[in-house]
């Protein structure tokens, strides 16, 4: 009675009833529970999310390019905007995991929280087709899609540094590597953003050569608006 209840629950959350539960059960299943578990439906639920959510932003933005449209999507599928919706649904409860994974508090973490999500959408495209899941998404993601934030802001440093320096006709900017150091699983990589004609050289440091580029190029970009200012 009491898991009846419990999915009675998550039913009206989800404004959405199974008439197969085992998906459901399924859905709700980590790997780290049993062999049978998630994956599948996550897999599959990740296709139809990107494609819905690619559609949706297709009709709503006619004037933006590919890039744009590419960069709201992520911002929409991504890990973090799917762990909102799973706090809303709080599907925490529901979710089954081995023990060592509860111990470490899986039922709160995002990736376990996201992955659900997924799980419960490709469930429901097995369990009733196409529309309904459609259906359910843009229902999840309604204030998302009414609160889309500005692709500009969107834009990593890089992307941005290298607009406004084509925006007036400048270099591209070169990176280099610098120095790497500590071991093998945490390594941090010094890295060098250098711009020629503009006298303009910065460092940062990151856990990843790409997470140094994009602190480097966030130096660079507040180093050449402060020289287009001057």
């Amino acid at each position: 009675m009491a898991q009846n209840i419990a999915l009675a629950s998550l039913f009206r959350l989800l404004e959405y009833t199974f008439s197969n539960e085992v998906l459901l059960n399924e859905a709700l299943t980590h790997r780290s529970a049993a062999a049978v578990n998630n994956e599948r439906l996550e897999f599959l639920g990740d296709g139809i999310l990107n494609f819905i959510i690619a559609a949706r932003l297709f009709e709503q933005y006619p004037d933006l390019d590919e890039g744009d449209l590419s960069r709201l999507r992520a911002s929409l599928v991504n890990k973090d905007s799917l762990a909102d919706i799973a706090k809303i649904l709080e599907l925490g409860q529901y979710i089954k995991l081995g023990s060592g994974e509860l111990k470490s508090g899986g039922r709160r973490r995002d990736s376990i929280l996201a992955d659900a999500v997924e799980a419960i959408l490709g469930a429901v495209y097995i369990d009733s087709g196409f529309d309904n899941c459609r259906d359910l998404i843009l229902r999840l993601y309604k204030e998302k899609l009414q609160n889309i934030p500005d692709v500009q802001a969107l834009k990593d440093p890089k992307t941005c540094l290298q607009e406004l320096l084509q925006s007036r006709r400048y270099p591209l900017p070169a990176y280099s590597v610098l120095e790497v150091t500590g071991k093998a699983h945490n390594q941090v990589f010094k890295v060098e953003c250098s711009i020629e004609g503009l006298d303009c050289i910065t460092t940062a440091q990151g856990k990843s050569r790409r997470k140094a580029e994009q602190a480097a190029a966030k130096l660079a970009i507040e180093e050449v608006s402060k020289k287009m200012a001057s």
